[in-house]
């Protein structure tokens, strides 16, 4: 009986710090700086106490390394292969039993992503039917969705200012038109999803400090309740 009840409660306290603990992501078109917010909203939350573990995609294992191939042209690959290469790398992401972003939240940690599913309906929705991109990722959309999902947006003519300025190589989607279409196909896909997603708009033309304040301000809302 003792056993049994030391392990209902300890299930109970994985269950309420999964529903306590913040899952967010971070979304927009390449260069509206999600990396650098990820980065001022980790050191907010960890001055109020959360533990953070910050991540991103396509991730560093050996799936989203092959995805980065691709990207860098060392690979080739069907518009339809790098969907399915991103789906898997995102199902490994959560569930992974090491560094998987369901096994953070369960250990306590609030979880910053530096893109996650909508990416994949914007990005790959430009080549292949939206649809079926999201039909791909429906398993990790079932498994979780972000408690809060920031979209900064900025227009393709800064996207491509900034890529140029900081990138040493220009990757496989980093051209003006293409640019245009992802912003495009993102606000398409916030509009098919508006009903199931809590996401908030974030003009990231501002200077960073500002559009740093500007999320806490959305993050602090769901702190609250």
């Amino acid at each position: 009986k003792n056993y049994t009840e030391r392990k209902l409660i300890r299930r109970t306290k994985n269950l309420m710090l999964i529903l306590k603990n913040l899952f967010i992501a971070f979304e927009g078109i390449d260069g509206s700086g999600k990396s650098t917010q990820v980065k001022l909203l980790e050191s907010r939350l960890m001055k109020e106490g959360h533990d953070v573990y910050s991540t991103f995609e396509p991730t560093d294992q050996p799936i989203g390394k092959m995805i980065r191939s691709i990207f860098s042209k060392k690979m080739v690959a069907d518009e339809r292969t790098i969907a399915a290469l991103f789906a898997a790398d995102r199902l490994e992401h959560l569930l992974n039993a090491e560094y998987g972003m369901l096994q953070k939240l369960a250990e306590g940690y609030t979880v910053l992503t530096d893109r996650y599913y909508l990416s994949s309906y914007a990005y790959h929705g430009v080549h292949v039917p939206m649809d079926w991109v999201r039909a791909l990722n429906e398993p990790c959309a079932a498994l979780r969705r972000p408690d809060l999902t920031c979209f900064l947006d900025i227009s393709a003519e800064v996207s491509m200012q900034r890529i140029v300025k900081s990138r040493e190589s220009i990757e496989l989607y980093d051209t003006l038109e293409n640019q245009k279409k992802v912003r495009n196909k993102y606000f398409e896909a916030m509009e098919l999803v508006k009903t199931q997603e809590n996401i908030v708009h974030f003009d990231a033309t501002q200077q960073p400090e500002l559009l740093a304040e500007a999320v806490w301000a959305a993050v602090k809302t769901l702190t609250e309740k």
